[in-house]
């Protein structure tokens, strides 16, 4: 079968077939003894808020009251309290229990994504061996929300993050027929040239959507697959398949660990192991099948039929439907039930996990003959810069053409084109209003469409660098470089209506030079929304930022007010639009000398006629050209600097 590319190129090379690529060659057993996992809770305004009362209200502030106040402020919370298991290859071990019971916390420890010394505490081990930078490169970890870029097809998505992911020990077609075979195995065949789309884009359906997120991490042929709630927002028919498609992986050998909020009694039986969570406790580990009998000689049994995964869920959540317990005793049931665990279960899990058996030892020695199943030799950060600009044409063309942002554009050059219709040369303030409204548009155009860059791609950003997809500086390049092609295309239309129709300078040569200053301004102007939205990380409180920042821009610009207090006259030489503004004028007035003479303005004259008053305030003895150039290459750089370091100090 022939593969295609991102390009529309064929590939003949499919001598890769689906069981040799997502069959498992290096066996996980998966061992968590003892692990907990806790967080400091900062409350330091509530001691500020309480010593300010007590100040204004006239009382006294104790030393007991600090202490207690001090306690608070070192306060910990303990997410996970001591949970131990163990999951062999070919097995599903499910996460069961309600929401903030501490499912998600221990997949992420699992999966080696929260480090010892930072909260962490106990023994995570695959194959009796703590988890090493190689073993955790065979660990699969697909995340609760579905991170996928809306506009690309299912084929596209899982050709580039092939491209990126897998090693460059294998060739371009080898990595497209590995992402043609994870297609077909996980059944997207019928939907590979569907784009994924999102909550306001139609596209893919759920259950497709996060078979998809799956098909992401077998492209790595993980031997350890963790799942964080795959079946949320799915009804229980795709909930089931998709967990009938988790036990063909499981088939091959793989290992699977997934936490389920609340499944099916279907879903329930495609366990083999269950852990159910409580409040950071465990209060059961072992067979699925074996949990209700568990439960009955500890006496705890439904007074009806019931799903079973339903009983769990409302045992871990401390509500017990049984005959003969009354109201005032149901504040009880979790702790009878973490006492129960600890007293029968825990010490049998506790000693199965810690048992090292032949097996482990002869599991070693078949991973040392199949390290990873690849060479170790990963694509340079420039292969990932090309790979990840085509990426980025393919998913932002939407965005930058999208009919509504062109008619923005159109529309406003013909605004300004019939409100300056065949604007006379001498008359200076118009003029002057002209350049300056150009200047507005394009400052604030593009660096409202840029603050929303990286606050939008966080997720993604963050997930693909957690997975080690490629690196910062591989990624921020081919973000930049990326749009610059598509933000050049909407100014030339805009200054093509507008320059021709106003009847500014008819030369080609100011025309030219008119461009390439509106040119620089635009991307000076969206290096400064990328370095603000990298900054705050967050896309309302950035567009607020941005408002503010280019309203003192324009007010500062040099056009609205001319004695400005001192101050805030220091505030024009940051300004972007102020720097563009005077560049536009001396492209059409030049030192002024010119215009001087055609309007016949003596020194005298500046100060009767209107003209000339806008002649000597705004054209004649202004910043040299070149300076102003200067400034907006600094400015070209510095911003784009600045949002990198910004980026660099979010931790994947």
């Amino acid at each position: 079968m022939a593969a295609q590319t991102p390009n529309g190129e064929l590939s003949n090379n499919s001598s890769l077939d689906s069981n040799s690529i997502l069959s498992s060659s290096y066996p996980i057993t998966l061992k968590f003894i003892e692990v907990s996992y806790r967080v400091k809770l900062e409350n330091s305004n509530e001691f500020r808020t309480t010593s300010l009362r007590k100040m204004f209200t006239g009382g006294p502030t104790s030393s007991s009251d600090v202490e207690n106040q001090t306690a608070r402020i070192n306060q910990e919370r303990k997410i996970l309290n001591g949970i131990t298991g163990m999951v062999s290859p070919g097995q599903i071990l499910a996460v069961l229990g309600p929401s903030g019971s501490g499912k998600s916390t221990l997949l992420n420890a699992l999966a080696g994504r929260l480090h010892y010394g930072h909260g962490l505490t106990g023994s995570i081990l695959a194959n009796s061996k703590k988890l090493t930078k190689s073993t955790r490169k065979r660990i699969g970890f697909v995340t609760q929300d579905d991170v996928l870029l809306p506009h690309l097809t299912v084929r596209e998505t899982l050709i580039f993050c092939s491209l990126l992911r897998l090693p460059a020990s294998l060739s371009r077609n080898e990595k497209i027929s590995m992402a043609e075979s994870v297609i077909r195995e996980l059944g997207l065949a019928k939907c590979k040239d569907t784009i994924i789309g999102n909550s306001f884009i139609r596209g893919i359906s759920g259950g497709e959507r996060k078979r998809v997120s799956i098909a992401h991490e077998m492209l790595i042929n993980p031997s350890l697959l963790i799942l964080d709630e795959p079946t949320s927002g799915l009804d229980s028919t795709a909930a089931f398949r998709l967990m009938t498609t988790l036990g063909s992986l499981a088939d091959k050998g793989k290992t699977i660990v997934t936490s389920v909020h609340q499944p099916s009694s279907r879903v329930y039986q495609s366990f083999d192991s269950v852990v159910v969570l409580s409040e950071g406790r465990c209060i059961y580990f072992g067979k699925g099948n074996e949990a209700m009998n568990y439960f009955e000689s500890v006496g705890f049994c439904p007074s009806f039929p019931m799903n079973p995964a339903d009983f769990l869920l409302d045992l871990a959540n401390g509500v017990c439907q049984l005959d003969g317990i009354r109201d005032k005793e149901k504040p009880n049931v979790r702790q009878n039930l973490v006492s129960s665990y600890n007293a029968v279960l825990a010490p049998k899990v506790k000693a199965a996990c810690l048992d090292s058996t032949s097996t482990a030892t002869k599991e070693m020695v078949i991973v040392g003959k199949h390290t990873c199943g690849y060479k170790q030799s990963f694509s340079t950060w420039f292969d990932q810069f090309i790979i990840l600009l085509q990426r980025n044409m393919k998913e932002r063309k939407h965005e930058t053409f999208n009919p509504l942002g062109v008619f923005q554009v159109i529309a406003a050059s013909l605004l300004a084109s019939f409100m300056w219709w065949h604007s006379d040369y001498r008359d200076i303030q118009d003029r002057l209003g002209l350049l300056f409204f150009i200047s507005i548009f394009w400052g604030v155009f593009p660096s409202f469409g840029a603050v929303f860059a990286f606050p939008q791609e966080r997720a993604i950003f963050v997930k693909e660098r957690a997975s080690g997809m490629y690196t910062l500086l591989s990624y921020f390049l081919a973000r930049i470089t990326g749009d610059l092609p598509m933000e050049m295309i909407l100014p030339i239309l805009f200054l093509a209506i507008v320059y021709w129709m106003t009847g500014l300078k008819p030369e080609l040569w100011a025309f030219l030079l008119t461009l390439i200053v509106l040119l620089g301004h635009v991307l000076v102007s969206q290096g400064l929304g990328l370095a603000l939205g990298a900054l705050i990380m967050d896309a309302k409180k950035a567009s607020t930022v941005v408002t503010v920042t280019m309203l003192a821009f324009v007010l500062i610009g040099g056009f609205y007010v001319h004695k400005v207090p001192a101050f805030m006259s220091w505030f024009k030489y940051i300004s972007t639009i102020f720097y563009s503004y005077r560049l536009l004028i001396y492209v059409q007035y030049g030192d002024g000398k010119q215009i001087s003479s055609l309007l016949g303005c003596s020194i005298n004259d500046v100060r009767e006629k209107a003209s000339c008053k806008f002649l000597s305030q705004d054209i004649v003895g202004q910043m040299h050209p070149a300076m102003s150039v200067g400034i907006l290459l600094i400015m070209f750089v510095g911003y784009r600097v600045l949002a990198y370091i910004a980026l660099w100090r979010i931790r994947a």
